[in-house]
């Protein structure tokens, strides 16, 4: 797996290596806000994954996960805070990305 210094480059790595598409996450899945294209836990699988903690902003605690669609078709990335600043989402998606973490 490769290494990065911050959020930002990571993103701009991925997306030159074709996770073009961006996901957020929906309370039972990740959806693509500009296809409105939502994958549910079962149809995607978490590729690599990238931990970012801020050295004096807890606002810069994130994960980047490079996802891909199960039938190939869609890559993209989710950016996700973790601990306080997370988001509610189903236990099922919260199982999946913990795998990860």
């Amino acid at each position: 797996m490769r290494s990065y210094d911050t959020l930002t480059e990571a993103l701009n790595d991925l997306k030159q290596r074709g996770f073009t598409t961006d996901f957020n996450l929906h309370t039972d899945t990740i959806q693509c806000s500009s296809t409105g294209k939502s994958l549910a836990a079962h149809e995607f699988e978490i590729v690599e994954h990238y931990r970012f903690e801020g050295d004096t902003d807890p606002g810069d605690e994130s994960v980047v996960y490079a996802i891909q669609s199960t039938d190939g078709i869609l890559k993209g990335t989710l950016v996700s805070a973790y601990g306080m600043y997370s988001e509610p989402i189903s236990e099922t998606l919260i199982k999946k990305l913990t795998v990860h973490e």
